[in-house]
């Protein structure tokens, strides 16, 4: 189990006790049962791939990588969404954590076959930076790639191999994910997205295709869902006392599992709006810079049906060992 606030190891059981990561050097906080036969804690040994021993430069951003890759799996777990190991089956979920700066080519980040391949280099403001601006990007951290990618797994593993309705759902609310992914990507770079595109999805690039379209919105379904949560844990409520724009208290949950994703969105329009707010008092801008017309919300809708209905009591499969 996993502490959400500090995203740091609980014991499994009472009686479980832990040894720290071996990659505590990289500042990993998590830890080992003493009785697993691994010296890694769960987080690390889902990365299938990371820099050679001598690549100190590129080791040395898997500190803040790693901590977005905790976070990812920390939400994952308070989902309830089953993280199944590439060690326990074949397609199960790794991590390839590899550098574009580190001399081999180009690293191109993506999902295949439950693969999740992530640019160490975004880890470097410069670059991350540089990559938004060019691509014409409101929004780009290492997390958002996790939790874009993750979006490519769970599309795969809940939606497209169960097939039925879910999947027939899908394909009305997104487009046909058999379209043809090649052509795609020439025409949205070569033409970009659709003028109107904002009436009908959460980002530009989620026009590209319909695997983009889904990835992005699961993407920030969790975004909301898990500021929503943190906010709720620390005692926030925008009172309608003091706030003529409010019709009544806004109390975000810490779960919206049993409620409506709709709940969740009336709540979050205005927790978005105060952090929003917040951030232009420190003259930056906006903490979340999107807007959520009806088609989108139709789509979050949908990802919150396939993640209710998908929750297991165990999320983190083969944690404990």
């Amino acid at each position: 189990m996993i502490d959400p606030v500090k995203h740091v190891a609980l014991p499994l059981t009472d009686t479980t006790t832990h040894h720290p990561c071996a990659n505590r050097a990289w500042a990993c906080n998590w830890g080992v049962p003493d009785a697993a036969q691994a010296a890694s804690c769960y987080s690390c040994r889902l990365t299938r791939r990371s820099p050679e021993p001598d690549d100190l430069a590129a080791l040395a951003k898997l500190a803040t990588t790693g901590q977005s890759k905790r976070r990812l799996l920390t939400d994952l777990a308070a989902l309830g969404l089953p993280v199944v190991p590439y060690w326990v089956r074949e397609g199960g979920l790794a991590f390839d954590l590899l550098s574009s700066k580190s001399g081999h080519g180009p690293v191109t980040i993506g999902h295949a076959s439950g693969v999740i391949t992530i640019n160490l280099a975004e880890s470097l403001d410069d670059y991350r930076e540089s990559m938004r601006i060019r691509l014409d990007e409101p929004y780009r951290t290492m997390l958002g790639h996790f939790r874009h990618e993750v979006g490519h797994y769970y599309q795969w593993q809940l939606v497209e191999i169960p097939g039925g309705a879910m999947l027939d759902r899908c394909r009305e609310l997104f487009g046909d994910e058999r379209a043809s992914y090649r052509d795609a990507i020439d025409r949205h770079y070569r033409e970009g997205a659709p003028a109107d595109w904002a009436k009908r999805h959460i980002s530009s690039y989620a026009t590209m295709h319909p695997w983009e379209d889904f990835a992005e919105t699961f993407a920030h379904y969790q975004h909301i869902l898990a500021t929503l949560a943190i906010v709720a844990r620390g005692g926030l409520v925008l009172s309608a006392e003091r706030s003529p724009l409010l019709a009544s208290d806004v109390v975000p949950g810490e779960s919206y599992a049993d409620r409506p994703f709709a709940e969740a969105l009336d709540d979050w329009r205005w927790v978005a709006h105060l952090l929003n707010r917040a951030n232009h008092a420190m003259g930056k801008g906006d903490m979340y810079p999107f807007t959520i017309p009806a088609p989108v919300a139709e789509k979050l809708e949908f990802v919150h049906t396939v993640v209710v209905a998908s929750r297991v009591e165990e999320p983190l499969v083969g944690a404990g060992g």
